[in-house]
């Protein structure tokens, strides 16, 4: 089994993430190295967001209203953390950067700001996020194509069906399901050919490659903090100003505002801000937005090629090992396609004594301290999609996602538990709670901080 191997070569150090020695329970009683394989939901933070938020954190006051001196500094923190979005995503100098709670939240504001009636271009391969935000009666569907090549003339055909006006191409720069890369600057090249405009998620791209806004020229690129290293509560929708600059703001309040007065007609007569402020209202997230400039930083000094590096030798163990399994069953909408670190999984059904993903899951976490996704990954069309494809049955699949503090012996562990979950089943007896398995009963105890000695017995 590839499980067994040896660790693989040193290579130059990665930047320091908190939580990279974290400890977990087992139901043994032990505590054990935490091995997170589920980075493509929610990464840890990098040791330097940590310190930045740390060195901000006596500084925190108010952004562009106030005029004590650490207003000031919040205020320059926040502006400069969109020069770091700028330079992180490689965008145009005069690129409006927004900020958000994440790419959902970003995706949802554009949505907002389309002219009225224009058509929406997408796949269902999306991520909801990427999937949802549109006008239900403005969205043209291009399916699940079978391969690059298929998705341009997909998109192609569809837009030179389209009348003469705005439109917009949604495009996605990986697959938070299968991790594969899509042809981002190509279909970009075909949307400009019939005038239309792109908004690219880049939710799962930002953290494994670099983005290059400029060069691809995509309109909008939106992203999140939370898969960045930069769990702070901030997002960015970054990108050109039109359509964003004339549109009612997302949000109407306070910061939104250059003038309020009273109208008979309807109470108040309101004069907007310019952007960025004119979709940024309420008390903006200083200390998120800072967060996510120190991700975007480290990430870009690190350099993209020992990123790369490390995420691909992860994933080509895993796969590896996963190929030995019985019963196994990898889903990809294009196979030998490149991708980022994301891999996911059916298990047949006779695999062996345990194969419900949501159980193994449960089981993987519980026995060996390891944490991994089930479900459908909110991409319910095309996980089911791809699950099918497979042969298996259209329930939850599994998801591993690599990161930064992702090490061989996390790998390892998985393939080693999962093999021990199909042939032998779970250690422990698991039940039903609130709709998810756990151990009954479950002796593992919560850290001391939540004020509670031991997880809740089971009712």
């Amino acid at each position: 089994m590839p499980h067994s191997r040896g660790p693989r070569a040193d290579i130059s150090p990665l930047p320091a993430v908190i939580g990279a020695d974290l400890r977990v329970p087992v139901v043994s009683g032990e505590l054990v190295p935490h091995a997170n394989l589920d980075h493509a939901a929610t990464t840890p933070c990098l040791r330097r967001v940590h310190d930045a938020v740390r060195d901000v954190l006596p500084w925190y006051a108010s952004v562009h209203r106030g005029t004590g001196f650490a207003s000031q500094v919040s205020s320059r923190v926040y502006e400069q953390a969109r020069d770091s979005l700028r330079r992180f995503t490689g965008a145009a100098a005069n690129s409006e950067v927004l900020f958000t709670r994440n790419t959902t939240d970003a995706l949802n504001l554009l949505a907002r700001c389309l002219p009225r009636g224009t058509p929406v271009l997408r796949f269902d391969t999306e991520h909801h996020a990427a999937l949802l935000p549109w006008a239900t009666d403005s969205v043209v569907g291009l399916g699940m194509p079978d391969s690059p090549d298929a998705a341009a003339r997909l998109l192609s055909a569809a837009l030179r069906r389209l009348p003469a006006g705005p439109k917009l191409v949604v495009l996605t720069g990986a697959s938070n399901v299968t991790g594969e890369l899509w042809p981002v600057a190509e279909l970009a090249e075909i949307a400009r050919g019939h005038g239309a405009r792109t908004a690219l998620d880049a939710a799962q791209l930002a953290p494994h490659r670099p983005l290059r806004m400029a060069e691809w020229q995509v309109d909008w690129v939106a992203l999140s903090g939370h898969k960045m290293y930069a769990p702070f509560g901030a997002g960015a929708l970054i990108g050109s100003s039109e359509w964003l600059a004339g549109a009612r703001p997302y949000l109407a309040g306070g910061g939104a505002t250059a003038n309020v007065t009273a109208n008979s007609a309807d109470g108040a007569h309101v004069t907007w801000c310019g952007l960025p402020a004119r979709h940024e209202a309420g008390s903006p997230n200083v200390v998120g937005a800072h967060a996510l400039a120190a991700a975007c930083d480290e990430l870009t000094e690190l350099g993209w090629d020992l990123v790369t590096a490390h995420e691909q030798a992860l994933v080509e163990r895993l796969r590896e090992g996963l190929a030995a399994l019985p019963g196994v069953r990898p889903l990809s909408m294009w196979p030998g396609r490149p991708g980022v670190g994301v891999v996911s999984f059916a298990i047949d059904p006779h695999a062996g004594k345990t194969t419900d993903a949501d159980l193994l899951a449960a089981a993987l976490s519980a026995e060996h301290g390891v944490s991994v996704r089930s479900g459908l990954f909110c991409a319910h069309m095309l996980t089911r999609r791809l699950m099918s494809r497979t042969g298996a049955e259209p329930g939850p699949a599994l998801r591993a996602s690599v990161g930064l503090d992702t090490t061989p012996e996390h790998v390892d562990r998985l393939l080693a538990g999962l093999e021990q979950l199909l042939l032998d089943g779970p250690s422990s007896h698991y039940r039903l709670l609130d709709g998810r398995w756990a151990p009954d009963p479950d002796p593992r105890p919560f850290p001391a901080f939540l004020g509670e000695a031991e997880l809740p017995a089971p009712a």
